[in-house]
């Protein structure tokens, strides 16, 4: 036999776990989803010549929450997750001064 739920239980929106919130004002999230698409719609030959550029704000992202600590280089594939992986850290530390107009650069430096 369960319990019933006390009265009001589960009524209204769910309040999102503090470790649930999304620390990434939406305008860097639309710029990071657009650099994700572009990255994926790339065929590799073009996509390795323009990693540099997205390794180039991953590590100056990363050091912003961790200097000192060198990002492992996983390739191409995953650069992009890592820069979505960093500036989730920048913006959850708020260090992330200017970085929405990094990404919007970044983008429209892409091929």
């Amino acid at each position: 036999m369960t319990d019933a739920p006390p009265a009001g239980a589960g009524a209204g929106d769910p309040a999102p776990a503090p470790s649930s919130a999304d620390p990434v004002p939406a305008a860097a999230r639309i710029e990071l989803d657009r650099i994700a698409r572009r990255w994926s719609e790339l065929p590799l030959t073009r996509a390795e010549p323009a990693a540099p550029l997205v390794r180039e704000l991953v590590d100056e992202v990363a050091a912003r929450t961790a200097p000192g600590v060198d990002v492992p280089d996983l390739g191409a594939a995953a650069l992009v997750d890592q820069l979505a992986v960093v500036v989730w850290d920048a913006y959850a530390a708020g260090r992330a001064q200017g970085l929405t107009e990094q990404l919007t650069d970044l983008r429209r430096a892409l091929p």
